[in-house]
C-alpha cells in the first residue's frame, strides 16, 4: 500500500515538478528551494522503488 502511494506520487512529481538534471543545474549554485525540491523528489524515488 504504501509503495503504491509513493508511486502516484512519483508520477504527481515528473509532471509537475522541474527537472534540474535537463536544465544541468550545479548544485554548489542551487537555492534552498531547488535543493528541496530535489531532496523530495529523491525521497519519494527512493520510496517508490523499495521493495
Amino acid at each position: 500500500m504504501k509503495t503504491k502511494i509513493f508511486k502516484l506520487l512519483a508520477k504527481l512529481n515528473k509532471a509537475i515538478l522541474p527537472s534540474y538534471t535537463k536544465k544541468q543545474l550545479d548544485l554548489s549554485k542551487a537555492s534552498k528551494l531547488q535543493l528541496a525540491i530535489i531532496g523530495w523528489r529523491v525521497y519519494v524515488t527512493k520510496n517508490a522503488l523499495h521493495n
